[in-house]
């Protein structure tokens, strides 16, 4: 068993990673920057080092300073949970070149997941069903742009290879607009990606997002832990996740899983990782794999009882996986709603200080979050300050007790989401389940419009 895990996280998730580093004995360090050596893991770890000033650029993100963290306390690995270093294929080589244990998967395969047109790749070699798309990236040629596209279809979506987290895309509903896309998405790409390289889908008009949590351990051996809903997006950040995914059979579930578990074996994965889809009209189309632990991670542990980021601390010590794919049963229903410090209507962050906290509580509810009475927030960072998640026996009394969570949790001195996820949790689509990716934004548009009108 690992000895001693350097966090390279803040917040929540740096929280979550240090209890169960402590559940299994591990000494933890904290690294923080200057705004915050306030932060709960921070007090709570066996050793704090400050890496930097506030900006991430340099703290979080500050290969150097982290892996001097690790050589001064004498750690033996590094856990980058999610977010800044996370996916980063250099910084998971230099850790293991630095003689550490990165916890995670191996630099190559973060390298073949993180460029979209290999990964796609990659996973049809594999058998995961893919999009309808380039196959390839596009290249100078507008006519060979033009003849790819009229075979895929429109509406069509042109994608950066290297982007992620909903930017870097343009979608095209007819041949006019096309090679203009393509342009402003290879430029837009390459001053944020650093890598122009863009490739072209079929933009599926009315998906949900449906993802299959795995894990794997680098020796031959991977199971999947069952599907989540992330559907409920705004401007492609998820809001609110479920699992179980409302109208998903076993059968879909056992034979997209079985898929995915395939793939992880192929490529020799290792560590917990998350295959991301669209699922329309009663089909699978793999998008990207996030090689990390997920935020909505809390959702498939109450419903398989698996501690994921134990699992992860396990493969990393290099243990072999010790559960078998019979051994993972879903039982009820989970869902997760994200704690945003923000203004419920306009989105804007709303750091500052928090007078009063009331965390709620009751059967089934969960609360991941740093932050506490008297805790400021930053204004450096994303603005997500906790998860509140809930279990119950059906889906339909998980989103009673959600209800009666939200109604009970406290956050004053900011402004929340609380009151935005009050309305996702009492409408009636949401209750239905089953909404696309493109329903909150409807919903939101049209309430905006009749306030509006209203005034």
């Amino acid at each position: 068993m690992l000895d001693k895990v350097v966090i390279a996280n803040r917040g929540e998730i740096a929280l979550r990673i240090l209890r169960a580093c402590h559940a299994l004995g591990i000494r933890t360090v904290a690294v923080h920057s200057t705004v915050d050596r306030n932060l709960k893991h921070v007090a709570m770890a066996d050793e704090s080092v400050c890496i930097g000033p506030a900006p991430s650029s340099e703290s979080y993100l500050n290969m150097a300073s982290i892996i001097a963290a690790a050589e001064v306390t004498d750690a033996q690995a590094i856990h980058p949970g999610y977010g800044f270093l996370s996916e980063n294929a250099d910084f998971a080589e230099r850790v293991e070149q630095s003689g550490f244990v990165f916890i995670g998967p191996r630099a190559e395969t973060i390298r073949l997941m993180g460029d979209k047109v290999e990964a796609i790749r990659a996973m049809k070699d594999a058998g995961v069903p893919c999009v309808p798309g380039s196959g390839g990236p596009l290249g100078d040629d507008n006519a060979a742009n033009i003849k790819i596209a009229r075979e895929i279809g429109y509406p069509i979506i042109v994608k950066a290879a290297g982007g992620g987290g909903g930017r870097g895309m343009r979608v095209v509903h007819t041949e006019a607009h096309l090679n203009a896309a393509i342009q402003t998405t290879k430029s837009e790409a390459k001053a944020a990606f650093g890598n122009d390289m863009v490739y072209m889908e079929k933009f599926l008009e009315n998906p949900r997002h449906v993802e299959i949590q795995v894990l794997a351990d680098g020796q031959g051996n991977a199971i999947h832990l069952g599907e989540r809903d992330c559907s409920m997006q705004r401007r492609h950040q998820k809001v609110v996740e479920e699992a179980p995914a409302p109208g998903i059979t076993v059968e879909q579930r056992a034979e997209i899983g079985k898929v995915c578990v395939e793939a992880c074996i192929r490529i020799g994965y290792r560590g917990a990782g998350t295959f991301e889809f669209l699922y329309e009209n009663g089909r699978f189309y793999f998008i990207e794999m996030n090689t990390r632990i997920q935020v909505e991670h809390p959702v498939t542990e109450l419903v398989t009882g698996i501690d994921l980021v134990r699992e992860q601390l396990m493969i990393a010590s290099g243990r072999k996986l010790s559960i078998k794919q019979e051994d993972v049963v879903l039982e009820g229903h989970a869902i997760e709603c994200r704690i945003n410090a923000e203004d419920p209507e306009t989105f804007m962050p709303c750091p500052g200080l928090i007078n009063h906290f009331h965390a709620p509580g009751g059967p089934g509810v969960r609360v991941d979050s740093h932050i506490y009475e008297g805790y400021r927030v930053p204004p450096n960072y994303d603005s997500m300050i906790g998860k509140l998640i809930v279990h119950g026996p059906d889906r339909e009394t998980a989103i009673a007790r959600m209800r009666v969570a939200l109604s009970e949790m406290v956050v004053d001195g900011i402004k929340t989401n609380i009151p935005l996820q009050q309305r996702i949790l009492s409408d009636a689509g949401f209750q239905q389940g089953g909404m696309n990716i493109h329903y909150l934004e409807k919903r939101l548009k049209e309430q905006k419009e009749k306030t509006i009108a209203i005034v």
